[in-house]
């Protein structure tokens, strides 16, 4: 009888502890708290992201949901969605979606929101996200714009050392129009392709580093740098004979491995992007074209991956916190790693690029580097605006 007595006044102390405190009913005896108290309603996670990282995302979250992340003792969901990262930014704006965390390919777009945020005071107090504060926006995963061409073309264009002549050398080469005027007539028309700069954002980031190389500048872009009259004669030649602007970063890659060089000679794309189909070309052509060789600007603009947790009314404080929570899981050794696997430059600096493995040693042959040049700075939101309007109205196909 007196067990049964301290059994009753236990499980009496555990149904009083579960109803005063959430975080106590982890600990509450199951199937008596389940029968009783109902369990506690899940945190639901909606995450917005740049489809550039998916498969790491997706393996990402499998791991991160096993492991039972829970807040205040209430277990955190998730529930992804997939844009394109300028339509992110747009939709949220707008008040298409209304996700508590977003991740485009770049803090470009974080840049872009944060200032055009501030300025919608129909719709936000101010700025709906803060790229300064590390807390609640942070990169998760790095990976440079490059240039990915056929080494032949590559060897004919820059020699193998493109200094600081990549950008001035692709101008001259794509206004020419033909190999011809190089010595290869048989190679027919020069094609370079990229995506366009409103829809993806490795488009806007060649875009961006064109006008920075032709400013002489990396830092400290300007309004009245893109009004230039020299800049704007300069980059509208250069837009006009582009084979092609298109949609996706993932295309231009696909379609250089799977047509050659009769659909394209030269991409811009993103380095993890290239040295995921590296060995699909070699598969595909051996050394007919002398392969794929991955060219680097001689300064660059990085896709980080920020993941940002938006300050908005409908976050709530709970969500604010498995945000916060999901952002340091992704950025622990464990992802990571993982990312790396991907192709992907991680951001912790515990992950070595050259360990066993790693695609950064595998592919040195194909001019993948191991050190990236230094990076231009991410200019202000009304600055990036002033450079798409101007794509907008002069180069949009």
């Amino acid at each position: 009888m007196f067990l049964f007595a301290v059994y009753a006044l236990a499980t009496l102390g555990v149904l009083v502890g579960a109803f005063v405190s959430p975080g106590f009913r982890a600990i509450a005896y199951a199937p008596l708290r389940d029968l009783i108290i109902p369990p506690p309603k899940p945190i639901v996670l909606d995450v917005l992201y740049s489809t550039e990282k998916a498969a790491w995302i997706d393996e990402g979250v499998r791991r991160f949901l096993t492991s039972g992340p829970r807040v205040e003792g209430r277990p955190i969901d998730i529930e992804l969605s997939k844009s394109g990262s300028r339509e992110m930014y747009l939709a949220v704006l707008d008040g298409d979606v209304e996700p508590d965390l977003i991740s485009p390919a770049s803090m470009l777009q974080i840049s872009l929101l944060e200032d055009l945020s501030a300025a919608r005071t129909d719709r936000f107090g101010g700025p709906v996200v803060d790229r300064r504060d590390t807390g609640t926006c942070r990169p998760v995963l790095n990976t440079p714009v490059v240039l990915v061409a056929w080494e032949n073309r590559s060897d004919v264009l820059w020699g193998g050392n493109p200094n600081g002549q990549l950008w001035l050398r692709l101008h001259e080469a794509v206004t020419r129009e033909t190999w011809e005027v190089y010595g290869h007539p048989e190679w027919g028309f020069i094609k370079f392709g990229q995506t366009n700069p409103l829809k993806s954002n490795s488009g806007f980031q060649s875009f961006l580093l064109m006008t920075y190389n032709y400013a002489e500048k990396s830092s400290g872009l300007s309004n009245e740098d893109i009004l230039d009259a020299g800049y704007q004669a300069w980059y509208r030649e250069f837009g006009r004979n582009v084979t092609q602007f298109g949609d996706s970063t993932g295309t231009f890659m696909e379609e250089i491995v799977a047509y050659g060089p009769s659909r394209y000679d030269i991409v811009a794309v993103y380095e993890s992007t290239a040295i995921e189909h590296i060995d699909n070309a070699v598969a595909r052509y051996g050394s007919s074209h002398g392969g794929l060789q991955v060219i680097y600007p001689p300064v660059t603009s990085l896709s980080d991956h920020p993941f940002c947790v938006l300050d908005a009314e409908w976050v709530e404080p709970e969500e604010a916190q498995a945000a916060k929570r999901f952002l340091d899981f992704l950025t622990d050794r464990e992802m990571q790693e993982l990312a790396l696997h991907y192709g992907f430059r991680p951001v912790h600096e515990g992950v070595s690029l050259d360990q066993p493995g790693s695609p950064f040693g595998r592919y040195e042959g194909n001019g993948v580097r191991l050190n990236l040049p230094d990076q231009v700075e991410v200019p202000a939101g009304n600055v990036l605006n002033t450079l798409l309007e101007f794509w907008a109205r002069n180069v949009q196909p």
